[in-house]
């Protein structure tokens, strides 16, 4: 299993701090319902859309200021639940 941190290179730039940031990833088709209620449980934080089921492909729209929380809720999933989360470059 690899414990490398995710980090999303590929994250677009900001023009200001009050702009949602939007990362795809590759995961587990099974995962993606647990994946959405996870992160939609903390209120507001993240938002989960299904891009492409068939191929298990997700974006994150992630809230203003709370991208480093839910990069490491990620990196969490990843390593203590052994979930599947692969960036995915733009």
């Amino acid at each position: 299993m690899n414990s490398a941190k995710i980090h999303h290179k590929g994250a677009p730039v900001k023009a200001n701090e009050m702009e949602t940031t939007i990362l795809s990833f590759h995961v587990e088709r099974k995962e993606i319902s647990y994946l959405r209620w996870v992160l939609e449980s903390y209120d507001g934080m993240a938002f989960l859309k299904t891009l492409n089921p068939g191929l298990a492909l997700i974006e994150l729209e992630i809230s203003p200021g709370c991208e480093a929380i839910v990069l490491q809720l990620l990196d969490s999933l990843r390593r203590d639940e052994h979930i599947k989360i692969d960036p995915v470059m733009p």
